[in-house]
């Protein structure tokens, strides 16, 4: 891509999470949890806009208060059968038929508070079209996937994978996942595949102290004590 590529940053945030009640704002140190994605945001220096999408006017004003933009997503946007993915696709159209159209998009994810400005510019610095399209922060298994069971239809344990269960891990390569943080596209090439895997993907490694998703309040606890620990530095005070 040749010149000044344009670039939004897309925090998705609706309020009606199951698993951990009010997850995108609850406190987390003292500060909304959503605060530390805004923060590493704008931080990043790489955005041209940071937007928080949302249908909940509670976050859209702590979104404000720390100095994100507010997109109001459309009500079946925030059921719990909307996908990440149309919810990029819906902001990308609704900025399109606006006169703006943007060259790459970061979705962050507003539960990843450890997740830091550095880490935003590394993943969107993979992208480089035709050379790399799709881009996401990635961290190593907690176990060996190759490793892996599965329960068959009469309740026995299987191997997943019975070529490979056998296998040293050392034999292997050491294989990823995202963690769940940060995924960064080449917005003709999303629009085309739909989808965060699509061809030409490169990954941005995480230490796991910063690739905590918080999802359960396993997860929270768990974030808790890296971040007490100094796995990443609390958000300045909004100006």
């Amino acid at each position: 891509m040749t010149g000044r590529r344009t670039a939004v940053a897309l925090i998705p945030a609706r309020g009606g999470s199951k698993r951990l009640h009010r997850k995108n704002v609850i406190d987390f140190l003292g500060r909304p949890i959503i605060a530390y994605t805004i923060h590493a945001a704008l931080a990043a220096n790489s955005f041209d806009r940071v937007v928080v999408s949302t249908e909940d006017d509670e976050i859209g004003s702590v979104a404000n208060s720390f100095g994100a933009t507010v997109h109001r997503r459309r009500s079946e946007l925030a059921a719990d059968s909307a996908g990440l993915v149309d919810v990029c696709l819906d902001y990308l159209d609704q900025e399109f038929s606006a006169g703006r159209g943007w060259d790459v998009l970061a979705c962050l994810y507003a539960t990843a508070p450890l997740r830091t400005a550095e880490d935003i510019r590394g993943t969107l610095a993979l992208i480089d079209p035709p050379t790399c399209e799709f881009a996401m922060a990635v961290t190593v298994y907690d176990h060996q996937a190759h490793q892996a069971l599965r329960f068959s239809s009469d309740g026995d344990l299987a191997p997943m994978w019975p070529e490979l269960v056998t296998r040293r891990a050392s034999d292997l390569p050491m294989l990823r996942a995202s963690n769940g943080s940060t995924y960064v596209v080449s917005v003709p090439a999303f629009r085309q595949a739909k989808s965060f895997y699509g061809s030409r993907l490169k990954g941005y490694d995480m230490p796991r102290n910063r690739s905590v998703d918080i999802d359960t309040s396993d997860d929270l606890e768990l974030a808790l004590w890296y971040a007490r620990r100094g796995a990443s530095p609390p958000p300045e005070e909004a100006t």
